[in-house]
């Protein structure tokens, strides 16, 4: 597969327009540039998987649309690309289910959301395709690399849908 960088180059696409979809029951991490997608990327999530995150320790993908706080190098998960959940539609949703009484009295919103690699030399983790995150979206250290130059914080979408 070719580099992201040269298959935006080639397509002509301008990469401030970058975006990122999860595709949660397909596993897939999608870049689209200008509405174009150019690539796709195997990935794992929480390994509680199905349906939106409603509390911290549920071990759930938080789903819906966000932007990224920051992103740094991470000495256990290779990168660390921090997601803005909460934000303030997972905020309302969370204090919906707590009203509706389907969060636990005394449990928090949670947090600590990002996409992150593996410890170095464990991408067979996102090759077997299980479940072992809290919450996160890991990807091969080398896909974290490729996307890593896109992200601008508090600018460039992420959207996770079930």
């Amino acid at each position: 597969m070719r580099p992201l960088a040269l298959l935006l180059d080639s397509l002509h696409l301008d990469a401030h327009t970058v975006r990122f979809d999860v595709d949660k029951s397909d596993r897939l991490f999608s870049v689209y540039a200008e509405d174009t997608l150019v690539k796709t990327y195997p990935c794992v999530l929480g390994e509680n998987p199905i349906g939106d995150k409603f509390c911290q320790g549920d071990r759930k993908t938080p789903e819906g649309t966000f932007t990224f706080r920051s992103k740094r190098v991470h000495a256990s998960w290779h990168k660390f690309i921090w997601v803005d959940y909460p934000n303030a539609e997972s905020y309302r949703r969370f204090k919906d289910r707590k009203a509706q009484g389907l969060i636990p009295a005394g449990k928090d919103i949670g947090g600590e959301i990002g996409i992150h690699g593996v410890p170095e030399g464990m991408d067979h983790w996102i090759d077997l395709g299980r479940d072992w995150t809290w919450g996160c979206i890991a990807l091969k250290n080398t896909d974290v690399d490729e996307i890593y130059p896109y992200i601008i914080p508090e600018r460039t979408e992420l959207t996770i849908a079930p």
